[in-house]
């Protein structure tokens, strides 16, 4: 659990050392209700990273431009003369397509203030690397590359479904230990976030109650969901609050696995007659369509990725968009490097900055990095 733990503090950036040797000066203010950040280095050059943060819960705080950790975050683009640009988003939780459109807000508002740029860089961790994707396809034209690290780069709808069918199957063998997909779909109840907080005590609970259901069972289940089972019970915990967020802004469920039929699972019959099934009382284009995956990349994209993700395991981070790039025929402007690290967004410093140099020097030289290991 420890390694997911970590994940969230890297997501909602709570380190608390400011980097301020690195920063010279900082503009902050808002753009239709959405607080932004830039950053400028010392030894500014006229560059321009545009960042976009991962998901946070609804309720969260501090949001990303109050949290003094964020600039200390950004140390591999600050120290190579770049300024970083982000927004907070209009709104919290799946906010794929508003970062998109709030991201796309702050780089014309810092064109306007403080002139073009020499270079532009998208880069996001998580739902922001899916933020990073869906911009390099559809504002191409504004960008030299991306970085999407770690990134929700599937079609949003199918790796949010890989979290509805968990719940689906997980309420099926292991009842009355988590809520019911009926209970988190139901909008006659009051939605209610869980704390970020509360997240330890419950997943201590939840993972007791596992495994005095059926160990052996929790490993497989763990497994058929690319988890290793320490990581289950905080996944369980991040996924409820991810379904609820998108039951209320979906205004209702935008999922349907009556037709479903799941494998992979020791006992696949049982599953199949046991899992939770529900019926879609929601159009699921109103909040997927916008800005859905292509894979028609116009611009170098670097995709950088960890062999082990507990929220986007690589066959949603990196497999399936590279599917779509292939099918667009834009094979000559994609190439991932990954590490072994051992959790979501897991990279050192020195890593996300070798992919970064890697990604400008392919800009400028025309020369493709090799995909492979980043040590």
């Amino acid at each position: 659990m420890k390694t997911l733990l970590n994940l969230l503090v890297i997501l909602t950036l709570t380190t608390q050392s400011f980097a301020q040797t690195l920063v010279a000066k900082v503009d902050s203010g808002r753009i239709d209700g959405a607080r932004y950040m830039i950053l400028f280095p010392q030894n500014w050059k006229g560059k321009l990273v545009m960042y976009a943060h991962g998901y946070e819960f609804m309720g969260a705080r501090p949001l990303q431009s109050q949290n003094p950790g964020f600039a200390n975050s950004m140390k591999p683009f600050l120290e190579r003369g770049f300024a970083v640009a982000a927004s907070d988003y209009q709104y919290q939780g799946f906010a794929l397509p508003q970062g998109v459109d709030d991201t796309e807000a702050l780089r014309k508002l810092f064109v306007k203030t403080y002139g073009k740029p020499d270079s532009t860089f998208m880069v996001g961790h998580s739902m922001g690397g899916g933020v990073t994707v869906a911009t390099i396809e559809n504002f191409g034209a504004n960008y030299n590359g991306g970085l999407p690290l770690c990134p929700l780069s599937s079609r949003p709808y199918l790796q949010c479904r890989k979290e509805y069918d968990m719940y689906a199957t997980f309420n099926g063998l292991f009842p009355g230990i988590v809520t019911s997909l009926t209970d988190i779909f139901d909008l006659s109840k009051p939605y209610q976030a869980q704390p970020i907080q509360a997240m330890v005590a419950k997943a201590k609970a939840i993972r007791t109650a596992i495994l005095a259901k059926d160990s052996v069972l929790a490993v497989a289940f763990a497994k058929r969901f690319d988890l290793q089972l320490d990581d289950l019970p905080i996944s369980l915990f991040f996924n409820e609050n991810v379904l609820r967020d998108l039951a209320q802004k979906a205004k209702g469920n935008p999922f349907d696995n009556t037709n479903t039929v799941y494998s992979g699972f020791p006992n696949n019959l049982e599953v199949n007659q046991k899992a939770e099934r529900l019926a879609a009382t929601a159009n699921p284009n109103t909040i997927f369509a916008k800005y859905d995956r292509t894979g028609n990349i116009n611009k170098p994209v670097l995709l950088m990725h960890t062999l082990y993700d507990q929220l986007i395991p690589p066959t949603y981070g990196v497999v399936n968009f590279e599917n779509m790039v292939h099918q667009q025929q834009k094979d000559a402007l994609f190439t991932v490097k990954y590490t072994n690290g051992r959790g979501h967004c897991q990279f050192t410093p020195a890593q996300t900055a070798q992919a970064f140099d890697a990604l400008r020097s392919w800009v400028k030289t025309g020369h493709k990095p090799a995909a492979g290991f980043v040590n």
